[in-house]
């Protein structure tokens, strides 16, 4: 068993014990990050003057062999060791002797761990950010096709008024920018460096905090040593915007799920993104957008386990946080893969327009505009409210949708009505008319549609 703190102790480690403490199976893919900040930990001592140049070239040199063995596979990273840390040391010790055993002067194993968790949330913020660019894209091209496109609006998942897809996509774009937008906030404010926090206060080495952090490409170092080495809180805030992105998906899941089944028929999920089932040939089951909906409650998960994990823990540095890894690994691989797959989906979606058309129409999504018509005409918005009810009441009746009316039907409830009923309750009358900012009319889409491409190519 390979330990950093051997010194103190007289008997080895149960091995229950060792095993339990260990995190080498798990923070094993900290080690680019690992070896990243250690290289400008040795250079910025170097600096300094608290090593010499060839210890700091055969350090260099030999974490470099490090990192490329192991990402070509010649070197095993094996619970042989206790965590990333010591594999790192013990291997370049192995290589280079005892300028090796330079390597962790002025740094713990407290601002070490702190460094790499920084940098590597720092990468997958970013690769974050970019899977939610492809996706808006395929939102974006989705609009741009689909201005015409007539459908049901919903409201307490009854049909309320005609909208297009354009616009309905619409508000997933806008959803899942706001998303980018936090995950932009959280890289600014985590983009501090915790190096030279030492175990907790600080070290009486000379060390140049500014230099390590600008080597790394931080704004610069975390102000409070205490704070560098037991702060958590950007792994809490992206986990929270991990959880958004998911709870967004799961809706857009949800939908496509509704829209996929027999009595909507709205769309046409890809063969390459549904499975069938083992004794009904005739299903075709929307098992990605199933499993996205459900992968949400694992990501909300890791927020809740993190969050209590950190509520009771003192100042500084405490054995819990090694718990933060685990969560924030599944989370991410998580998010990452689902983001993914649903991108796919939905850009190999089929839409069926006519389907989609036949269901707003026959919703009687023009009901409203029906009122609209009367108030046009001098009656009382409360009494058009009325009239119109009852018009749909008599629909239903007779099985039919508003523009099936004839005109002896519509006067037989209200006189006012006159043959430019028909033109008001066409469906795209009542979607093109509607042109307030963010409204489903096709001036106001193909505004919001040019905002769209505006923001995506900035």
């Amino acid at each position: 068993m390979a330990q950093l703190w051997g010194g103190r102790f007289t008997k080895e480690t149960d091995q229950l014990v060792y095993q339990f403490n260990a995190s080498i199976s798990f923070d094993k893919r900290l080690y680019r990050q690992d070896m990243e900040g250690s290289m400008a930990h040795v250079r910025m001592l170097k600096k300094q003057g608290i090593l010499t140049g060839e210890e700091e070239e055969q350090i260099l040199k030999g974490l470099k062999g490090i990192l490329a063995d192991v990402e070509s596979g010649a070197l095993k990273i094996t619970d042989r060791y206790e965590d990333i840390h010591s594999f790192v040391e013990a291997n370049l010790i192995e290589r280079i002797g005892d300028a090796g055993k330079k390597l962790h002067t002025g740094r713990s194993r407290n601002d070490q761990v702190a460094l790499d968790m920084r940098l590597y949330i720092r990468e997958e913020v970013l690769e974050t950010d970019d899977l939610l660019k492809g996706l808006l894209n395929v939102l974006l091209r989705i609009m741009e096709e689909h201005t015409e496109t007539i459908m049901p609006g919903f409201t307490h998942l009854q049909k309320a008024q005609p909208i297009t897809l354009a616009h309905h996509m619409g508000a997933y774009f806008e959803m899942f920018k706001r998303d980018r937008l936090r995950l932009k906030d959280i890289h600014e404010r985590m983009n501090y460096c915790p190096l030279g926090g030492g175990a907790l206060a600080g070290t009486t080495y000379p060390l140049d905090r500014e230099y390590t952090a600008s080597l790394l490409g931080f704004y610069g170092p975390v102000p409070n040593s205490m704070d560098a080495v037991s702060d958590r809180d950007y792994l809490i805030e992206y986990l929270s915007a991990l959880s958004t992105i998911m709870m967004h998906l799961s809706r857009f899941s949800e939908e496509i799920i509704l829209w996929n089944s027999n009595e909507y028929q709205f769309v046409e999920i890809d063969d390459g993104y549904s499975t069938g089932s083992s004794i009904m040939p005739q299903k075709k089951n929307p098992d990605i957008a199933e499993l996205v909906r459900g992968k949400t409650g694992r990501v909300y998960g890791a927020l809740m386990s993190l969050l209590t994990t950190l509520k009771g823990i003192p100042l500084a540095y405490n054995k819990d946080m090694q718990e933060d890894k685990e969560l924030v690994f599944d989370a991410i691989d998580t998010v990452k893969g689902c983001v993914t797959l649903f991108t796919g989906m939905l850009d190999t979606l089929s839409f069926c327009k006519e389907r989609m058309r036949d269901s707003a129409r026959h919703g009687f999504t023009n009901a409203t505009d029906a009122a609209d018509y009367l108030v046009n005409h001098g009656v009382p918005f409360r009494d058009a409210h009325g009239i119109v009810g009852r018009l749909v009441l008599y629909c239903i009746e007779q099985k039919k949708a508003l523009d099936d009316l004839t005109l002896e039907e519509y006067r037989a409830i209200s006189p006012v009505f006159e043959k430019d009923i028909y033109e008001a309750i066409a469906l795209e009358t009542c979607v093109n008319k509607r042109l307030t900012a963010g409204a489903p009319g096709k001036a106001s889409m193909e505004q919001a549609i040019r905002s769209c491409r505006e923001y995506l190519e900035a």
